[in-house]
């Protein structure tokens, strides 16, 4: 059956968790790691599950390097397929302890039965506080054995309504994918837009404290344009690493959200023909030079046929975070690093950004459009987040009161230090971040300069009306396509894609809106690939473009005005590359790119 039939009669729409689970998970291990002067770090306390392995392992994932040099942080890392790791580090000065400092952390392991990181963050207070009892006197362990009774995992473990044992949810997409499938279970599994694992909050609710998703709004400050070309690797499925320093809670939360991100939604994910379909990037978390076989094995992995591959495998791509230097001079563990500016870098005077380079060394910048699309995205976050304050039920007093008690993590767009100027004509052009304009995009801009008499492109306004749309709202109406302005119903892109996609209610809180926004934009690009593809397949020409897009054999063709469809650059040969992978990865295909050209007289210029 073709995609295109498969197409028929399903919605476009995001998919969100019904319900906030608000209890902490269980917990398989607990156990405290303290510093010796002589051994390293020890684990001098451990309590765990049966057949459970503790020993040289998470001693080590649960301190990265660098942490001496900071007073606290909260660490996150995967211990194997069916667990996740999360260490509350904690550094005080103590004369009569070796180096007059004592150094621990607090840490558990938790099922992945509840997604990429089984929830482990409601635990994130708990071993605080822990670790800030036993810093003062480490010897006593009576609360870590309080609260190992009232978190343990159970011996028994829970049924569910069909009687069988659930294991992990990574685990079971392994078994999933390794089985045989029968005919009417083809396709089955890929019904996760965002996981319910997650645990997302449902509309009209908050994330609990300390989810790593409120730290969104800190990833669009951070990476500014630089997050579209992070995304779109993510989309690939590549290798990411990202290189940074202590503290790395941000860092874990980062690798958090790319993952979220990057996800395909359920509403696309019957177009594509790839088995088994790797819905989501697997985040690693934090790693270390002891994840070095691993991160290798990796690469192995991703040499193989995509047949061989289940849903869980490295190959398949992945996301981490790491303190050692030399995971990034060896080239061969990734394919995308991240080199993240350490925090004191915030007083510098001039904004000083992440650098995205390929394995080869090549820096990888965002294009002119995505210049655009995250000023715009900003601008709609700024928005939205003034008439949720206007329709607030405080008065103005309360809601000044509130502002200023705010957290950064939770802030909308933190504006934590004043360097960033993209509402500046001058940072358009700005070689560390952006593509430098083609000189085929100056002629094309210079002469709709003149065309226009100097006005305001159309074709400017109408790219901003749909990137608002993508975003739409998430506070003041339900996100129904009859509820938003006519004016931006009419620069829909795609042949009815948009509006099927903003058929869902919106969601609540600026963190849902990013990740809503991401998602229809993953939901875009590949609606507007399958068209194409399908279009081909049944034989006829895609009415997108002018120049006969579809595909012959299996070469896709796919135009300039397919490329303004997907809200790509049709200057940018990074986008160029990207549409080529995207279609290579997901379809098997090759493809043929048309970007924009300059004619006059029905003669190409250039």
């Amino acid at each position: 059956m073709s995609t295109l039939k498969r197409r028929r009669g399903q919605s476009l729409h995001l998919e969100l968790p019904n319900a906030i689970v608000s209890e902490r998970p269980p917990v398989a291990a607990l156990f405290l790691i303290q510093f010796d002067v002589k051994a390293g770090y020890t684990i001098a306390w451990k309590r765990c599950v049966p057949n459970l392995e503790l020993a040289e392992s998470v001693e080590f994932k649960s301190l990265p390097s660098g942490l001496h040099n900071v007073e606290e942080d909260l660490v996150y890392f995967m211990h194997d397929d069916e667990h996740a790791g999360i260490s509350a580090f904690i550094n005080r000065s103590a004369a009569h302890w070796d180096r007059n400092a004592l150094m621990l952390a607090v840490g558990a392991l938790v099922p992945l039965e509840n997604g990429r990181l089984g929830r482990s963050w409601k635990h994130a207070e708990g071993l605080k506080e822990l670790a800030e009892h036993l810093v003062l006197d480490p010897r006593k362990t009576k609360p870590l054995e309080d609260y190992w009774e009232a978190n343990r995992l159970s011996d028994e473990p829970p049924t569910d309504v069909s009687g069988s044992r659930p294991g992990s949810s990574q685990q079971s997409e392994h078994d999933r994918a390794k089985r045989p499938a029968s005919p009417s279970s083809k396709g089955s599994g890929r019904n996760r837009a965002v996981s319910s694992a997650s645990m997302l909050g449902s509309p009209g609710h908050g994330l609990s404290p300390h989810h790593p998703a409120l730290s969104l709004p800190r990833l669009l400050d951070t990476f500014g344009p630089l997050v579209y070309p992070l995304y779109k690797a993510a989309l690939m499925r590549k290798r990411i690493l990202m290189i940074t320093q202590a503290p790395v809670e941000l860092s874990c939360d980062f690798v958090y959200d790319v993952s979220i991100l990057s996800n395909i939604p359920s509403s696309v994910a019957g177009l594509l023909p790839l088995e088994p379909l790797p819905t989501r990037l697997r985040p690693l978390f934090s790693v270390g030079v002891h994840d070095i076989d691993t991160l290798t094995e990796s690469y192995r992995l991703s040499q193989l046929p995509k047949d061989e591959l289940a849903v869980g495998d490295l190959g398949y791509g992945w996301v981490a975070c790491t303190t050692d230097n030399v995971l990034g001079a060896k080239s061969s563990l990734y394919d995308v690093l991240v080199t993240i500016p350490p925090s004191y870098s915030k007083q510098a005077q001039e904004k000083v950004w992440p650098k995205l380079q390929n394995a080869k060394g090549a820096e990888m910048k965002a294009s002119q459009r995505d210049l655009r699309r995250y000023r715009t995205l900003k601008q709609e976050l700024r928005r939205n987040r003034s008439r949720s304050r206007a329709a607030s039920p405080f008065n103005p007093r309360q809601r000044s009161e509130c502002d200023d008690d705010e957290d950064d993590r939770t802030t909308l767009l933190p504006i934590e230090n004043s360097q960033e100027t993209f509402d500046d004509a001058s940072s358009t052009r700005d070689e560390r971040l952006i593509e430098p304009l083609s000189w085929s995009a100056l002629a094309y801009s210079s002469f709709m300069w003149w065309a226009s008499a100097g006005e305001k492109r159309a074709d400017l306004e109408e790219e901003s009306e749909h990137d608002a749309l993508l975003f739409g709202e998430y506070s003041d109406y339900s996100g129904s396509a009859s509820a938003r302005p006519r004016s931006r119903r009419r620069s829909s892109p795609g042949p009815n894609l948009m509006q099927a996609l903003m058929t869902d209610g919106s969601p609540a809180t600026p963190e849902m809106g990013i990740i809503a926004y991401f998602h229809r934009l993953t939901a875009l690009i590949l609606g507007v690939l399958a068209h194409l593809v399908d279009a081909g397949d049944a034989g006829i020409e895609s009415d997108g473009g002018a120049e006969g897009n579809g595909h012959t054999g299996d070469v896709v063709f796919v135009g300039s005005e397919d490329m303004t469809r997907m809200g790509l650059d049709v200057w940018s040969e990074g986008d160029r590359r990207f549409v080529e992978e995207l279609l290579d990865f997901y379809w098997g295909r090759k493809s043929e790119i048309h970007g924009g050209r300059v004619e006059c007289c029905g003669v190409r210029i250039c």
